[in-house]
């Protein structure tokens, strides 16, 4: 029973990283939603049905397998110094930042001014810092956990930070981007409802992130969500203040 049940807390987890609900999955099995909730909590389901709900949340049965049984060793951050290693080595970040979003080795190489000596070295450090598994052929899978992130104000953070000042925010790359700037005052109810908000559309940019992982790459392109909310006022407007204004 205990391994039923890891089974079942990583395809829910599974689930969720999709976005994917019990009224999704009632819909794909042409069931009823309380059946769906019924096979969950008891676990008593038909080999057919537990390969197709699987195969919605985008694992085969054995990929669902090895994920339950290496999700608590999975990390979710990585160490500050892990990190500056990364940051320092540019074709080592380049590497992980690929194998994080799925990119094959083969095409890392077809992208990339990297020899495949060079690709294995990162690859092969990659490993023994528990982001991927390598295997023959250059094959990677991820080891990280499902809500894997970059230490906030750490290396990577503040280099993708300074990438994007000096490079993505170039006024020269307008044109090729959605920019949206909106000023306003908010009560402490209103900035509340809004910091819910940006969480959710971290969290919807993650899923759709996931689901997109097995179009082929052709059909893929990089994409940045840049969030900033935070109190302001123009330099030129704070000038002329009053001084008695708090």
């Amino acid at each position: 029973m205990q391994e039923t049940a890891k089974l079942l807390a990583a395809l829910k987890q599974a689930l969720r990283a999709r976005g994917l609900t019990y009224a999704d999955v009632a819909e794909a099995l042409g069931v009823a939603e309380s059946s769906v909730k019924r096979l969950f909590s008891t676990g008593r389901f038909t080999l057919d049905r537990f390969e197709r709900i699987c195969k919605l949340a985008g694992l085969s049965v054995a990929e669902l397998a090895r994920e339950s049984e290496s999700a608590e060793a999975r990390p979710r951050q990585l160490t500050r110094a892990q990190e500056a290693e990364l940051v320092a080595d540019a074709r080592l970040l380049l590497v992980a930042v690929c194998v994080l979003n799925h990119i094959p080795a083969t095409a890392i190489l077809d992208l990339y001014t990297l020899t495949e000596a060079e690709l294995v070295r990162c690859l092969t450090r990659l490993d023994s810092l528990g982001l991927i598994e390598l295997s023959a052929g250059n094959r990677v899978r991820l080891r990280i956990d499902r809500e894997f992130s970059w230490l906030p104000e750490g290396p990577i953070a503040q280099y993708f930070a300074a990438e994007l000042r000096t490079d993505f925010l170039d006024p020269r790359h307008r044109a090729e981007r959605q920019e949206r700037f909106l000023h306003g005052l908010l009560t402490e109810n209103a900035l509340a409802e809004l910091n819910e908000r940006l969480a959710s559309l971290r969290r919807d940019f993650a899923r759709l992130h996931e689901a997109s992982r097995r179009a082929p790459l052709e059909k893929r392109s990089g994409q940045v969500l840049f969030l900033a909310s935070g109190p302001w006022e123009p330099r030129g407007f704070e000038a002329l203040r009053r001084k008695t204004d708090r």
